[in-house]
């Protein structure tokens, strides 16, 4: 009789530890779900947030070239109905930092961009931007026209001009319906704190220089063409 009893002792002694067991198991597997759903709906949350920060970035961009399209247009349909002349005697009346001095097309790159007159963080998020020197035609001694504009690593603005090979064509048109041709002769990269592409020339003739910056190495990358007109 001890002996069946002990052996039935035995057997619910078992079973409940084997019902502990499976509780326990069951709770972890319960924890473990709740965290696996709690870190699920956070990847799912940042994800979204990462869409739509890309997504705002890509409608911002697009509204810029936009409005960079827009002037172009503008300033081509203002030409129309302008009696300007190449000998106009308000050529070297001082100009607004907003106001366009004319436009830079690169045709290999499919690159059509309203040049403004000077250089500020909220100008450079529309178009490119003239910060030193002139056109050929004018008086000025500062033969190396500089003209910088924003680095997107995509095809806007100037992401796309560490592609410009040697002899590449550039041209320049200003607000007297002058058009200069400039010939690539040099790409390379320079410190940021290196300003010698903007105040040295490398040839005896007017120069362009464009500048953008590499987003990998915060270097600047230099665009050198000289002007075939002159």
């Amino acid at each position: 009789m001890n002996q069946i009893i002990n052996i039935d002792l035995n057997k619910n002694i078992e079973q409940s530890e084997d019902s502990n067991n499976n509780y326990k198991t069951t709770s972890k597997n319960r924890s473990y779900k709740k965290i696996f759903n709690i870190q699920f709906l956070l990847s799912i949350f940042a994800i979204f947030i990462v869409i739509s920060i890309f997504t705002y970035y890509k409608i911002s961009l697009n509204k810029k070239e936009n409005f960079s399209n827009l002037l172009i247009n503008n300033y081509s349909i203002a030409k129309l109905y302008s009696n300007n002349t190449n000998n106009n005697t308000n050529h070297n009346i001082p100009l607004e930092p907003n106001s366009i001095i004319g436009i830079i097309q690169i045709p290999i790159l499919n690159i059509s961009y309203p040049i403004f007159n000077d250089l500020n963080d909220e100008l450079l998020k529309t178009s490119p931007c003239r910060f030193y020197g002139d056109f050929p035609s004018s008086n000025s001694n500062n033969s190396n026209l500089c003209i910088a504009g924003h680095n997107y690593d995509n095809d806007k603005f100037f992401s796309k001009i560490k592609n410009l090979n040697i002899d590449d064509k550039i041209y320049i048109y200003d607000t007297y319906d002058n058009q200069y041709i400039y010939s690539v002769i040099k790409n390379y990269e320079v410190k940021s704190d290196d300003l010698s592409p903007v105040y040295n020339t490398i040839t005896d003739s007017f120069e362009l220089t464009l500048v953008t910056c590499n987003n990998f190495n915060n270097n600047r990358i230099i665009i050198k063409a000289k002007n075939e007109d002159v």
